[in-house]
């Protein structure tokens, strides 16, 4: 079996995500064998440093010994029960945990299969919450420049343009406030006054607010400041409207923090996480909520009044095993501070860049780091240059449009690094 055979079979039957599949005409696919740490292993025997952790899942390596033992000691007892008038016991711990872990005040979980359909849950809970306290309120908000997912709700409040002009005539009602405009305080409060001039005008329509703290992802990796955060949460207390925390990305570890909001001291009253959730091992996402929140759908039965969502793999069991294992880790091996010194290291790295004519800035959060590049059109595609570039020196670079990004697994070492590193920076030179 070869990479050639393999491509030419998955080409025959398969329809792969976020790709234009007219480009593997010329662009050949990877078919991965294996994975260890931060490598992934073609059946060619080539190894790619995983700089992107596969999607920004993977939190501590491929094939992590303790998650693969406690994933199939979990499989000898139960793979997946329904979790409506059922339980177990790896939910309930999970759940547990999550509780101490996250802001104060979050004390509910509800679970779905992915970030999207976690979006999806917090949206839905904040309008039905609304309802059940005698108040229509169908208008979402969100940032300029957001993404939250994919399915139609999640996709309503985004602000990617291609998604918006593509299936416009679908998507519910939302609005967009501008996200602030950079790192800096004074573009924090920019930003937070005109979503207050929103809300003034009106509040009584808007459900929520969501965002992605302090980064946002698919939004070319753009950052602000923590005190938007403070500021929005004032704003949505003195209005009446809820502050939905999209921590799909951000969550567990990797702004410095355990979660994103920890970083502004403030608690949302929803909070979606997903992606290191189970370590990148299988899929699972949890909103969490306020008792308060609980309490207005807590009633004697009304069909009504209760909540409305159900996913078929809703808590499932090795999933939630995988999510405690990856805790247990956070537990054992101290690493958000450990983290914190890879991002000290990688920043020093980063500032490398700036020597390059053709980057037009570089920025940091945590163990996100951004490269933005100057004076190409989109039509260049040189994002694509540098991911072939990168591919062809042992490292899985995916860059979002002009932005190249690093997003490695926690594991990752100051020599990896180092590859990682200058591999991209060669790419960025060739460019020119």
């Amino acid at each position: 079996m070869n990479n050639t055979e393999l491509t030419q079979r998955d080409l025959a039957v398969l329809w792969h995500p976020c790709t234009q599949m007219k480009d593997h005409e010329r662009l050949p696919l990877i078919p991965i064998k294996k994975a260890h740490g931060v490598y992934l292993e073609d059946f060619d025997g080539n190894r790619y440093i995983d700089a992107i952790s596969s999607w920004w899942v993977n939190l501590f390596g491929h094939t992590n010994s303790y998650i693969n033992a406690k994933i199939k000691e979990q499989l000898e007892t139960l793979e997946h029960v329904i979790l409506a008038g059922f339980t177990h016991e790896q939910v309930i711990r999970l759940s547990e945990r999550l509780v101490k872990l996250t802001p104060k005040g979050l004390e509910k979980c509800f679970y779905a299969d992915n970030g999207s359909s976690g979006v999806e849950v917090a949206l839905k809970m904040s309008f039905h919450a609304h309802k059940n306290n005698s108040k229509i309120k169908n208008i979402f908000v969100s940032l300029t420049n957001s993404y939250h997912g994919e399915t139609i709700g999640a996709l309503s409040v985004g602000d990617v343009k291609l998604y918006k002009e593509t299936y416009e005539p679908l998507l519910i009602q939302s609005l967009q406030t501008a996200v602030p405009r950079d790192m800096s305080l004074w573009a924090a409060r920019e930003a937070a006054s005109e979503f207050e001039a929103l809300c003034a005008s009106r509040a009584d329509e808007i459900s929520a607010i969501i965002l992605e703290p302090l980064v946002q992802g698919a939004g070319y990796m753009h950052m602000y400041h923590k005190e938007f955060l403070v500021l929005v949460r004032e704003i949505c207390t003195k209005y009446d409207i809820h502050f939905i925390a999209d921590e799909v990305m951000v969550g567990f570890g990797r702004t410095g923090e355990m979660f994103a909001c920890q970083s502004a001291n403030i608690t949302p009253d929803f909070l979606v996480l997903s992606k290191g959730l189970t370590g990148g091992y299988l899929p699972l996402s949890v909103v969490l909520t306020t008792n308060d929140i609980y309490a207005k759908f807590y009633c004697d039965y009304n069909e009504h009044k209760a909540f409305l969502h159900s996913h078929s793999y809703t808590g499932n069991a090795l999933a939630c095993a995988a999510a405690n294992a990856t805790l247990d880790i956070f537990e054992r091996d101290n690493i958000i501070q450990n983290n914190r010194e890879t991002a000290e290291y990688m920043g020093k790295k980063l500032l490398k860049f700036k020597e390059l004519e053709n980057v037009a800035s570089i920025r940091q959060t945590g163990m996100i780091c951004a490269v933005e590049l100057k004076g190409y059109d989109p039509k260049d595609r040189i994002g694509l240059r540098v991911y072939r570039y990168g591919l062809k020196k042992g490292v899985l670079l995916r860059p979002l449009g002009h932005i190249i990004y690093f997003m490695p697994p926690y594991i990752i070492t100051k020599e990896e690094c180092d590859v990682m590193m200058n591999v991209a920076y060669e790419a960025i030179d060739s460019l020119i």
